[in-house]
């Protein structure tokens, strides 16, 4: 004879759907702080917005993730938005997004410089593995609006390092505002080396924050010749302020060789590729 098992009573499957949905939940945003995290260690610096239409969730569960992040060590938050934790030149070296890519970088670019150069500098952890390059010997001058971009120039016994002065960004961590932006008008430097938190065929250079994109289209106008510096995931991106035209750039250095069919567009546009 066969005994009927007794159905599982209401509260049981209550609570078993409870624990499969709360799995889906987490799975859900472990996933959604990978997209977060994997788009602030591209662009450097990423907006509320923007990571919202990503992951198409509402700002203040951004806001929530990222607090989880910045405790975790893995961003820092900034106003509007979140920033790479290695942005910080004391941060560990090897924890550097894409590293070997941002070395084969910085090999190209030092290359452009030389004796008796005046150079505008910009900031970040590419940059700073160009500056690791600058060989002792070298005599220059150059002009920056990042502090640890200036901390880093210091130890380089021949060259003159000048900081731009003024308030500081919490966006960018660089000085913002009318006195840079007329400190850049009255030189005429021979070379800007700059990165970008992206760039497009079409839309050029763009960043999210007003202040820090005025300083950057000053750095521009104020070099006879600029080179942007980037690693290739940010290549055919866009953010919603313009910094400036390609026509404005002169070289375009990237990790990929010169062949690279994704370069091809920015060379038919014009720009040197290194």
């Amino acid at each position: 004879m066969f005994r009927l098992m007794p159905s599982p009573s209401l509260n049981f499957i209550n609570f078993v759907a409870l624990i499969i949905f709360s799995m889906s939940v987490s799975l859900l945003k472990n996933e959604r702080k990978a997209i977060i995290l994997k788009q602030v260690n591209i662009h450097t610096r990423v907006t509320f917005s923007d990571l919202s239409n990503i992951t198409n969730v509402s700002e203040d569960t951004i806001r929530r993730d990222l607090n989880e992040l910045a405790t975790e060590g893995k961003i820092i938050k900034v106003r509007g938005g979140a920033m790479i934790s290695t942005y910080h030149p004391t941060a560990h070296r090897n924890d550097v997004y894409a590293l070997p890519d941002k070395q084969i970088i910085a090999q190209k670019t030092i290359d452009l410089i030389h004796d008796g150069m005046l150079v505008i500098i910009g900031g970040g952890t590419t940059i700073r593995e160009v500056i690791k390059l600058i060989p002792d010997s070298l005599r220059a001058t150059f002009l920056t609006p990042n502090p640890f971009t200036a901390m880093e120039l210091i130890e380089k016994p021949n060259i003159e390092t000048i900081m731009m002065g003024g308030k500081m960004s919490q966006y960018s961590q660089m000085t913002i505002g009318s006195e840079v932006n007329q400190k850049l008008s009255e030189v005429k430097a021979d070379l800007c080396i700059m990165g970008t938190n992206a760039i497009d065929i079409n839309d050029g250079l763009t960043d999210s924050d007003w202040e820090t994109v005025q300083v950057k289209k000053a750095m521009v106008k104020s070099s006879k010749k600029t080179a942007i510096i980037t690693i290739s995931e940010k290549l055919n991106s866009s953010m919603r302020l313009k910094v400036a035209d390609l026509s404005e750039i002169c070289y375009l250095i990237t990790e990929l060789p010169k062949e690279s069919e994704l370069l091809t567009p920015y060379l038919e546009g014009g720009l040197t590729l290194i």
